[in-house]
């Protein structure tokens, strides 16, 4: 089931965008359980006031930076999408393009993948919203109409969202070991997962 985004209130100033800005910043230096809002609006150049203006919670903050970046790299995944190709193409070109959207910014891809996770359930509850739109996506690549005319079962929910599960942990794993400069080096290992449940 398919969420629709909540209306953002409007922003002239962009004041919410520096927040979150700042809320990545100060997160990637301090970690996020030694964040303070005072730290975040500091970092952002605005007052305190303008922060309770957008979120009520620095938590609420995190959560919004997380629905932020989530929402710019499933627009780059797809982006990538050319239904010209078989869906195999579209596959890599989209995993591909989702690695280097994310390897632009590795302080900020540790933030989202690690810290959010910092958040109890209200992160979790995140996270789960984002695998759910990536599962979802797949689905909709995978699950075409000329995959049915060679009598090729449709790929199940559950297999596509152990799919993004794996994909994850090859993430975090390059994370953990300090090589988010090398992502693109998990597209071939990402790409095999796909095919062998396909």
């Amino acid at each position: 089931m398919k969420t629709e985004k909540p209306e953002l209130p409007e922003d002239p100033n962009g004041h919410r965008r520096r927040l979150l800005e700042g809320m990545g910043k100060v997160v990637a230096e301090k970690g996020y359980a030694d964040v303070t809002i005072a730290d975040i609006v500091a970092a952002a150049g605005v007052s305190r006031r303008t922060f309770y203006e957008h979120f009520k919670t620095k938590a609420q903050c995190l959560t919004a930076l997380y629905a932020a970046a989530s929402s710019n790299a499933l627009d780059v995944l797809r982006n990538a999408i050319d239904p010209t190709h078989d869906w195999e193409t579209q596959v890599e070109k989209a995993i591909s393009a989702y690695f280097g959207c994310l390897a632009q910014n590795p302080v900020l891809l540790r933030t989202l993948f690690i810290e959010i996770l910092g958040l109890g359930v209200e992160g979790l509850a995140a996270r789960r919203r984002v695998n759910q739109e990536l599962a979802d996506f797949m689905l909709q690549v995978i699950n075409v109409p000329a995959r049915a005319r060679k009598n090729r079962p449709p790929l199940h929910p559950d297999i596509a969202m152990a799919v993004v599960g794996g994909i994850n942990e090859l993430i975090l794993d390059a994370i953990e070991r300090n090589r988010t400069d090398r992502l693109q080096e998990l597209v071939s290992p990402s790409l095999q997962l796909v095919r062998a449940v396909t």
